[in-house]
């Protein structure tokens, strides 16, 4: 199985602070989640312990949203958050 990436998710993953590694552990190992429009959605939590924005966060969460094509995903989006 490979992750790729399309040129949003790429976009989207520099605005949010998400990085290309942490998008595949999160597709490989993440808990999956049925998705609108016949995708499928990945969610983990990664500790972080740091600043994002000025505000200190203990976690990150990583949601992706992807599509299955092939052996392969495609990541569509991420979403990043920060708790």
């Amino acid at each position: 199985m490979s992750v790729r990436f399309h040129p949003h998710a790429r976009e989207r993953m520099a605005q949010r602070g998400a990085t290309e590694q942490e998008v595949i552990i999160t597709v490989e190992s993440g808990e999956r989640f049925e998705a609108k429009y016949s995708r499928v959605g990945f969610r983990r939590n990664f500790p972080f312990n740091q600043q994002w924005l000025g505000k200190q966060y203990r976690t990150k969460q990583i949601e992706v949203y992807s599509v299955h094509e092939d052996d392969d995903w495609l990541v569509i989006s991420v979403i990043t958050r920060y708790f």
